[in-house]
């Protein structure tokens, strides 16, 4: 199971930690970071390796989101600064990949809203 958390209102240029708490089936390879806003497909955002660490960013998010996990490998942190208002979007977490396609990912939490006022 995968339980996101963390969302909230924030105005621009502010800062957020999402948190995604892993539990029941363990992690093999990775786990990532998705986001909907309204009227548009899902998109990645970040995922990370289990194994050793290794971390991809889309563009419109690198060098302002860090995707990280904790030690005992329970959860997977989203840190958002310099959020901007085109980063509102309900934001998902999800295992098992790295890769940055939707479809390699097979398990998903619920969501956690994110709005960035202007």
């Amino acid at each position: 199971q995968l339980q996101a958390s963390g969302g909230g209102l924030v105005q621009a240029g502010g800062s957020l930690r999402l948190s995604c708490a892993v539990s029941g089936r363990p992690i093999r390879y990775g786990a990532g970071w998705f986001r909907q806003a309204p009227g548009k497909d899902r998109e990645f955002v970040s995922s990370i390796s289990w194994s050793d660490g290794d971390t991809r960013y889309a563009d419109s998010v690198k060098g302002r989101f860090t995707i990280s996990r904790d030690n005992a490998k329970t959860t997977v942190y989203l840190q958002m600064n310099r959020l901007k208002p085109e980063d509102t979007a309900l934001y998902y977490c999800a295992a098992d990949s790295l890769l940055p396609s939707e479809p390699m990912y097979h398990y998903w939490g619920r969501g956690t809203q994110v709005t960035v006022s202007s």
